[in-house]
């Protein structure tokens, strides 16, 4: 999810000409920096209802769903709502040839029959508090990047200590504006999520890769989820005896529809923008980063599917592999477009210009921002030289055959057993982890599959990173195999114990340093991991100036633009972003409309397309107009619609809400006319999708026959 726009480069940049709604806002300044506009567009709530330490309000609804997504509490008995691709990873752990639940969907008819999902959180936020002046007070001016930082850690772990000391809340301190300011986010987390119910991939991932980032948009992105607590109201990990949870606030769920211009605000955890990054950021991604990312991700997919194609067992296993790989493969697609079209870099440095302008003429301002557009084109001359093979690195092998992870976690584990007296109990802990894992790991692995990515990403590296940055392993490629990578990947898959579980489990109930060291993988793995420790060692220098030129960066921006209220970058910590619901034109002669019908998702539909299936009992309900109370006024059933709100990946099932606080869609996308938004926000194209809360009650009611989950929201007509 994200959006980008043309506009002229002053327009942009200057502070007095850009609307107060371009942005990921921080919750507890709304009052301060945003609600005289929120109420101009039709906020009729105050800012107390949206955010308080003192009553209930609404960011006591909107939860960090996992690790990286958004959920929204919709009835008073913990019932989530997030995004299917959200739920993705545990709709696929449940899901066998047998109970393919990614093919047919799932619902839970009853308590009983809701799914756990161990690992699986959903985080609540307590408060927010500024401590700026805490972690400023604790810094000189004098101290390295290195020692900075440490500081930084030092202070923010003592903050956060003494901020949840005798209670059973976590805490974590933020740096905001690159560090120029810093804030703490106190959370309480329920370990305790159970699948309740999620539609066929053919409704919740209707388009499937094709549509994915495209406006107009029928996909049903949605997924349900129940959030369990202890009998005496805390957190707890599953247990039967745990009951729903009983939440402070819930969003009620509004039938009303949406219309042009309507008022929508979007809360949620937005993971990372980078909009303030410099030319010099943008022209790195569009020549070395996002090329690298596209082409390797790109050879991953096409052996993941050949696979998937063949047999449904694999398809089931790598079903959510395969869905994150291709997410963002295809985002980095858009994004070197969008870049590109909409002249960013150029605009970026049009900025620098100002700024450096600003800086000459200002005496106050050359003393503290001199040089520091210099300072970051200097950062990125070193960081460049080493950049392609940090992402091949990345890409091709920590995520490349999935064996080389695996052993990577063995890795502190023969450390420890190398020790001359090992700690048994470290040494219990790392083998306990590792093997609890395995169940895991082994459900979703296919050995063959494997294999293939592993020697086309290994060789990949080979023909594309620099030479004089490779590690020694390819040195015995090229001696003992004459450089052949499939007889390489024969010997290693041949010879390792990383590829079965059971000789692992007997490995890790009687640890061996020695055994360990001479695996194959394991030994590849070393050489590649130990070279990029040395890759980054020589990175760091260009690391640490661009963390300090870009916060001085940021701050003159600030000091230079003192009339315009900026945003901080997202860091996946709760914001609110707010907008209007419009249409957009995406070029000459092509204007989209800003909602879609159930008539789209008949025109799109081809039984000869796996992305475009629909289902047998869809298609009747759409025959018999058979909508209930969800149809519009005209009698067609509302689909999707866009508005022009600041989102991007983590915002994935963010509540959608009207001016009264309710429930009218769930975020799940942006639009491929606007992928460079993350960078730079684009007012006249920038358009997040959202699939409309009618249509998700119609499939839930209508189609999965689940009018109990319906029944038990609070529906405002």
């Amino acid at each position: 999810m994200f959006r980008k726009i043309v506009l002229l480069i002053g327009i942009i940049f200057v502070g007095s000409l850009v609307r107060a709604d371009e942005g990921m806002w921080l919750l507890q300044l709304i009052e301060k920096n945003n609600y005289r506009d929120m109420q101009r567009l039709g906020l009729k709530l105050s800012a107390e209802d949206i955010y308080s330490i003192n009553k209930s309000s609404l960011k006591d609804a909107v939860i960090q769903f996992g690790r990286g997504c958004t959920g929204e509490i919709i009835s008073a008995e913990g019932l989530i709502l997030t995004n299917h691709h959200c739920g993705y990873s545990q709709i696929q752990a449940h899901s066998t040839v047998q109970n393919d639940y990614l093919k047919e969907g799932f619902w839970a008819m009853t308590r009983t029959e809701e799914l756990p999902n161990e690992g699986l959180t959903a985080r609540f936020l307590i408060r927010i508090e500024d401590v700026t002046e805490k972690i400023l007070s604790g810094l000189k001016e004098t101290m390295t990047e290195t020692e900075r930082s440490n500081k930084v850690k030092e202070l923010s772990s003592k903050i956060e200590k003494e901020a949840v000391a005798g209670t059973h809340y976590e805490a974590s301190v933020g740096a905001y504006f690159e560090g120029n300011e810093y804030y703490l986010l106190v959370y309480e987390v329920f370990k305790d999520v159970r699948l309740v119910g999620a539609p066929p991939s053919s409704i919740g991932k209707f388009g499937a890769d094709t549509d994915n980032w495209m406006w107009p948009r029928h996909t049903c992105d949605f997924s349900m989820f129940r959030v369990y607590m202890a009998p005496d109201g805390k957190p707890a990990t599953y247990s039967k005896d745990n009951i729903p949870y009983k939440p402070k606030h819930h969003l009620k769920v509004s039938l009303k529809g949406v219309e042009k211009n309507d008022f929508t605000m979007i809360m949620g955890y937005p993971g990372r923008t980078s909009r303030y990054m410099s030319s010099f950021g943008i022209k790195q991604a569009i020549e070395q980063s996002n090329p690298a990312i596209v082409k390797i991700r790109e050879k991953k997919l096409a052996l993941m599917k050949e696979d998937m194609d063949k047999s449904d067992a694999i398809r089931i296993q790598y079903a959510a592999k395969y869905a994150q790989t291709s997410n963002y493969w295809k985002y980095f697609i858009g994004q070197s477009r969008g870049l590109k079209r909409l002249h960013v870099m150029e605009r970026k440095e049009e900025l620098e210009k100002q700024f450096d302008n600003w800086t000459k003429s200002n005496p106050d301002a050359m003393k503290k921002y001199e040089g520091v557009i210099e300072k970051l084109e200097k950062a990125y001359n070193v960081i460049n030289q080493y950049n392609l093979s940090r992402w091949y690195f990345m890409e091709a092998i920590a995520r490349g055959g999935e064996v080389i992870a695996l052993a990577a976690r063995f890795e502190p584990l023969v450390k420890e057993l190398k020790e001359k007296e090992p700690k048994q109990e470290t040494v219990k802990k790392i083998t306990d982890g590792i093997k609890n894992s395995l169940p895991d790991f082994f459900k979703d692995y296919n050995k063959d599959t494997d294999k293939k990515i592993f020697c086309a990403m290994l060789e990949m590296f080979y023909n594309d990173a620099p030479k004089e940055q490779q590690p020694d392993i390819y040195k015995l490629i090229n001696k003992k195999f004459k450089g052949d990578f499939s007889k390489y990947t024969e010997y290693v898959y041949g010879k390792t114990i990383f590829t079965d579980k059971e000789k692992l489990g007997n490995l890790l109930s009687a640890p061996n340093a020695k055994t360990i060291e001479k695996d194959p993988v394991y030994i590849l793995m070393i050489s590649f991991y130990s070279n990029y420790r040395e890759l980054m060692g020589k990175m760091q220098e260009g690391n640490d100036m661009l963390a300090k030129a870009n916060r001085l960066f940021v701050a003159g921006l600030r000091e230079m633009n003192k009339q315009k209220v900026y945003a901080p970058d997202a860091n996946s910590t709760m914001r609110l972003t707010y907008g209007q619901v419009l249409d957009y034109v995406a070029a000459d002669a092509v204007s989209y409309k800003y909602y879609t019908t159930l008539d789209g998702v008949m025109e799109k539909e081809d039984p000869n397309n796996w992305e475009f299936i629909v289902p047998a009992k869809l298609k009747e309900l759409y025959k018999n107009k058979d909508f209930g109370r969800y149809a519009m006024n005209n009698g067609q059933m509302p689909v999707c619609f866009i508005s022009n709100t600041d989102i991007t990946g983590g915002n994935s099932g963010s509540p959608v809400m009207n001016g009264e606080g309710q429930l009218i869609g769930l975020a799940f996308d942006g639009n491929w006319e606007a992928m460079s938004g993350d960078i730079v926000f684009e007012p006249a194209l920038q358009r997040t999708i959202s699939v409309d809360i009618r249509y998700v009650l119609f499939i839930i009611e209508k189609y999965a026959g689940a009018k109990h989950l319906v029944d038990e929201m609070t529906i405002v007509q």
